[in-house]
Order: C-alpha cells, then structure tokens, then sequence
C-alpha cells in the first residue's frame, strides 16, 4: 500500500493537502499498513465513530428515552376538568416523530388519546412543550452557514420532528427569482419574516438557510433547479418544544377535549416550583442499537449530538470527556484526538487514522457491541452514504464503513474481511485536498479497494 503515498505526494490535487491512512488487522490488534497515521486530520463525520461506539458501550444497547405526558394544578374526575397545565416533559429523545422512524404524524394523537382515556375532557391551562431538560445551546464551534440548515439542527430536551421544517419553492425559468409558497408544517408559515433571494438555476439544491437558529427572521440565498412547481428546502426549527405542545394541542381538539384558544407555549428553564407533576402516561424511544444505526447510516447529525448530550448529563463537553474516558479506557492515547462536538460537523476536531483504525480494532473485541456497532455501518456499493462506493468490486458489500465529507475533509473508516480471509479495521482521511469532493473521493476508494488484496 505504499505505493499510494508516493501517487498522492506525486498528484497535484493533493499539493499541500494532508493524506492519511491507517489499518489495523484486529485480531493481532496490530498495525499493518499506515501513512501519516499520527497526523491530526479533520474528521468530518467519521466521528460519529466515536461517539456511537462510546453511546452503545457506556448507556448500553437497549437505553431508551422517555416522554411523559403529566399534569399540574387539580384534576376533577367526575367533570373531567384539568384546572392546570398539561405539560409534554423531554428527555432529550431525538425520535419524536423524526422522518425516520414515523411515516405519518401519529405521535400526538397517540399521546391525545392517551389523555381522552385518561378521563380528561378539559384542560383549563396551557399545553407546554418542556424542554428544559437540557440548556438551549448550538454546539461550539458550528459555523454560521451550518446552524440553520437542516444539517445543523442542535439537540433539545424536546426534540420534535427533527427540529426542522420545509420552505416550499416555485421556480420557473433559469436566472429568475424564485417564490415561497409555504411551509411544511403549513401552519408555521404565519410565524416566519423570510427574505428570500434564492433564483433558479442550475440542477441541485444549493439555497441555504441564514439567520438565528432561535429566531423566525430567515434569510435564504443561492439556488434551485428551474421550473420546479414544488421544490423543498429544510431548514431548522427554532422551537421545536412550542411546535410540539402547538400539535398536541390541536390532536386534543380533534379528539373533542375543550382546551382555551392557542394555548400552547414551551419552556427551557428548570422548573423550581416544588409541586410534582403527575405522569399520565411515558413515552419510550426507540432503543440506543436504533438510533446508533440510524446515526451512522444516515449521518445523522441530530442524532449523534443528542447522544452526545446524553453521555454527559446535558453537558456537551461532559459528553466529549465521557468520549476521551471511554477510548482511554481501550488503552489508546486520546493525546491524538481533540473533539467539540459528537457529530462531526466542527472543523475543530481533529483526530488521528491511528486513534479511529485503533478503537474499531478494539470494538472488534467488545463483544457487548461489536455486532450491533458493526451492523449500524454502511455497506459498500449498497446502502447510505457507501451506496455508490465499490460498485463491481471486491469490497462491494463486504466492506462497512462509515463515511465523513464537510468542505475540503473528506474520509472512511470501518471494517473488511480481505480476500485472504484476513479481519481488518481502516481510517483513512484527506484534508484540503485542491479538487472537487467526488475527486477526492475518487483517489481514495481506489486505496480502499485495494485493502481487498491484503
């Protein structure tokens, strides 16, 4: 494998940029080919490596979140009058009716029946969205054009329908503006000020959200395919807590329980008064092998901050620290690993292939979750972000690994049985790279498909 150190030093697309592989045979749980191993690169969304591994092994495959649904203030049970507030208390859980794991909006009128049975037929205070679990905070180190488009979307202590919204698009010919026809929840559309400049050209989404991650202001630029009737743009949505107890406050309507008019709101403060509320019903997540998956499959950066936070108690840098304690624990130096974030996203983080080749080869031993780590990555030629990756190749559907691209960092790390029969673990990762993503892209499968041969 040498010989591809010598062809980058040699490409003039890789001038100044920083290559380097590393990989380990995990059974010897030795290093066999490397490159630059110990230099620290950006990682993208390689990451999420650590952060899934260390999330299955510290909170276990089976964690589950839960979602209560309780009540404040006085329940008369004959007339079924609620004198209080229903409050929706977060956890943290990422899933509430997230796209990828509800296909239709079911959630709330599941929760709304569960209120009706309850014997709750008004409710004379409010519908709060309780997010107060965790601070409301964007993680270090996101930069501006990330932290309002759906990529950037922060973890909440109530996360909801993955803290996103759509803006729907009219385009018509090449070169002209572009119109907002709505929001996707239709009814938000009302609460935004969007200054729209985006106009029509090219073939691929390239509008971007701009403005306060927080705040309704949006300002949205670049551009979309021409004459599109309807073409969706995501975006983040600043308050996923009050959209939630808005949508549950409507199932309640449908479901003929008398509530006062939009009396819905959210809350991320801690509640320091001294009455408990009282749970009529909990909701479970999905299990941490699901999420895991979804995480890495997908690159979910939502998914993986929120596990993050929850490894730290809330706290993203306690989350971080939980991470360097756990690959500590392996015996790897994390002196070659500095992290802000659990997803990927921030150029801050730099990380060695030495360090992420090292943990998979000791993963390959953790028995407790080795298979379900493994499972939760993408196969080569065949599903999320490998689909395209060694089509009609030996490692078309053997090698798993998970894949890593923010502007001018691009990467792979996972895991291969070689055509000899031998158990590998790989990172490999380019940095400022002086070509286009698929190029680099290029160069670097070529070295993957050549770990079949080892």
């Amino acid at each position: 494998m040498n010989q591809f150190a010598e062809i980058w030093k040699n490409d003039k697309d890789l001038k100044g940029a920083i290559t380097s592989f590393c990989v380990y045979d995990v059974v010897t749980q030795s290093v066999i080919a490397e490159h630059n191993s110990q230099t620290f690169v950006v990682p993208a969304s390689t990451l999420k490596v650590l952060t899934t591994a260390t999330g299955l092994s510290v909170l276990g495959n089976n964690y589950k979140y839960a979602t209560k649904i309780a009540y404040t203030g006085t329940f008369n049970k004959e007339t079924g009058v609620l004198n209080g507030d229903l409050i929706i208390i977060g956890s943290g859980d990422p899933t509430l009716q997230s796209e990828v794991f509800y296909k239709k909006d079911t959630l709330v009128n599941k929760w709304a029946k569960h209120v009706k049975d309850f014997g709750i037929k008004e409710i004379k205070g409010k519908i709060i969205g309780d997010a107060s679990k965790w601070e409301r905070v964007i993680p270090n180190n996101w930069i501006w054009s990330d932290i309002s488009n759906y990529f950037g979307a922060a973890p909440c202590g109530l996360s909801y329908k993955d803290n996103k919204f759509k803006i729907v698009f009219k385009s018509t010919l090449s070169g002209e503006k572009t119109t907002i026809l709505k929001t996707i929840p239709e009814n938000v559309f009302s609460k935004f000020k969007f200054n729209n400049k985006v106009i029509a050209n090219g073939s691929e989404d390239e509008a971007y959200v701009y403005g306060d991650p927080f705040g309704y202001d949006k300002t949205i630029s670049g551009k979309i395919p021409p004459k599109k009737d309807e073409f969706e743009v995501e975006s983040v949505y600043p308050d996923p807590a009050e959209l939630c107890a808005e949508e549950l406050y409507q199932a309640l309507i449908k479901n003929n329980i008398t509530c006062n008019k939009n009396a819905y709101t959210s809350n991320y403060n801690k509640n320091d008064s001294t009455s408990k509320p009282i749970v009529i019903y909990t909701h479970y997540s999905p299990g941490m092998d699901k999420i895991v998956t979804a995480t890495n499959i997908l690159s979910n950066n939502l998914f993986a901050e929120t596990i993050l936070r929850t490894l730290g108690n809330g706290s993203s840098y306690n989350g971080c620290e939980a991470i360097k304690k756990y690959i500590g624990s392996k015996g790897i130096a994390t002196t070659e690993l500095y992290i802000t974030d659990g997803s990927g996203l921030s150029r801050a983080n730099n990380v060695t292939t030495n360090l992420q080749a090292q943990l998979l080869a000791k993963i390959y031993k953790e028995e407790a979750i080795y298979k379900t780590f493994y499972a939760s990555l993408p196969i080569a030629g065949k599903n999320g972000s490998m689909r395209s990756l060694g089509k009609g190749t030996y490692i078309e559907d053997k090698m798993r690994a998970k894949t890593g691209y923010i502007n001018r960092a691009r990467g792979y790390c996972g895991y291969l049985t070689t055509s000899a029969g031998k158990e590998i673990a790989f990172s490999v990762l380019f940095n400022n790279y002086n070509c286009s993503a698929n190029q680099a892209k290029t160069k670097i499968e070529k070295l993957l498909i050549s770990l079949g041969d080892l």
